[in-house]
């Protein structure tokens, strides 16, 4: 994550825990224009939308959030609530019913709900450790988030980021080979992983990453200039 990408998201966290929507929504919308990739992110523009009636641009950003991570509870319940208040009664009560099978409700096991949300806790306390330059203290805290929630696909890649900070290359391709597992179509954590490997020496382990991106998403221009990096210097050797 870059300096600039941080800070707008930090920003757009702070005004929207302060219920300071509109300028929450100005940092966040700045943080979606330069990557989709985190969850927690589509789903506070999400709120943000509901609360100002705007209910079509809520749905999309909830169900965004929710194809980022499947298993994000409170983002399925703020979809079923906002297919309810477009009179789609259906979607709404499949996803309500979908939002009760994630928390393990009817199974006697812990509500899956409230582990999403400590889990979500633990990322914010990770961002505020990496901020401030304490990164192995920011790992510990998402490593308990990815216990917690080990489905949360994007917890996975900001912890491969940290790890990568950190210069454990290892570890990082390890949580990012995770991430691809558990979401096949998870394309920043393909275009990461293609990174990690290409640092440690993987060459062609890289561009079939890359390649992989690229099928999923043929104008990444990320994807682009390092798939054609690895040619040319296939070409160049």
């Amino acid at each position: 994550m870059s300096d600039g990408l941080k800070q707008l998201i930090v920003l757009g966290q702070e005004q929207y825990q302060k219920g300071n929507y509109d300028r929450a929504e100005h940092f966040l919308q700045q943080a979606v224009a330069e990557t989709d990739a985190y969850a927690d992110v589509h789903n506070m523009l999400g709120v943000i939308y509901h609360e100002s009636g705007r209910y079509v641009q809520a749905q999309l950003a909830f169900e965004k959030a929710l194809e980022v991570n499947p298993r994000y509870t409170e983002a399925a319940l703020n979809l079923a609530i906002t297919y309810n208040d477009l009179g789609k009664y259906d979607a709404a009560k499949k996803t309500y019913q979908s939002a009760l099978r994630m928390g393990g409700a009817q199974t006697g096991k812990p509500d899956g709900f409230a582990l999403g949300k400590i889990a979500n806790l633990h990322a914010n306390t990770a961002q505020a450790y990496a901020d401030v330059g304490l990164l192995t203290e920011a790992v510990d805290e998402l490593r308990k988030a990815v216990r917690l929630r080990p489905g949360f696909v994007d917890l996975r890649l900001r912890l491969a980021g940290l790890f990568r900070l950190l210069g454990d290359l290892p570890s990082a391709q390890e949580e990012l080979e995770h991430a691809v597992q558990a979401k096949p179509d998870y394309l920043q954590a393909r275009i990461a992983l293609g990174v990690v490997l290409l640092a440690q020496g993987h060459e062609d382990d890289a561009a079939e990453h890359w390649g992989k991106a690229l099928e999923l998403d043929p104008e990444n221009k990320t994807a682009q200039a390092y798939f054609r990096l690895t040619h040319a210097m296939e070409d160049g050797s």
